[in-house]
């Protein structure tokens, strides 16, 4: 049910964004009484705040996929990132989708935990991937990201991103 209600609420927020998200919305997408939902998620915070984790496990689990496959350590967080961010994927896994994401940065309490949860992964990779090189290519890759939300064509770009990794 927690699973149905957070489909649910994804659906709805990236089609209409985090702030028009309601309970009974969310609960009537997932077939759920209201009570049904605030039985899982006592308010609608802390239904966003899990459909953020949601997203922030999807991405992170995708980065760590990478990493492992990656034989080369210097750098291999941000070629990571940059590959979770921009190669293309069949269908992204729950949490994962850029509309979501779009819906989520758009909050500023949102983007806050954002920037924290980047700041610890900044600080976990640090002996790999610190520098400003690096960080400017991350900088990088979420402007890319965003431009390939909007439509652009940037694929030619993502062997660029992942070669210039080489020699930050």
């Amino acid at each position: 049910m927690r699973a149905a209600l957070l489909a649910a609420a994804e659906s709805l927020a990236a089609a209409n964004g985090v702030q028009s998200l309601t309970i009974q919305a969310v609960a009537a997408a997932a077939g759920v009484t209201k009570g049904g939902l605030l039985h899982h998620f006592p308010g609608k915070d802390a239904l966003i705040r899990a459909l953020q984790d949601l997203s922030f496990s999807a991405f992170e689990a995708e980065i760590d996929r990478l990493m492992a496959a990656d034989p080369q350590p210097c750098g291999r967080f941000t070629r990571a990132y940059i590959r979770a961010c921009l190669a293309p994927a069949p269908a992204p896994a729950p949490g994962a989708s850029a509309a979501l994401i779009t819906a989520l940065w758009a909050e500023p309490d949102l983007r806050r935990d954002w920037l924290g949860w980047m700041t610890r992964q900044e600080a976990r990779h640090a002996a790999t991937d610190g520098g400003t090189a690096l960080k400017l290519l991350r900088f990088a890759a979420d402007g890319v990201w965003m431009a390939m939300n909007d439509g652009q064509d940037v694929q030619t770009l993502l062997p660029a991103l992942l070669s210039a990794t080489e020699t930050a």
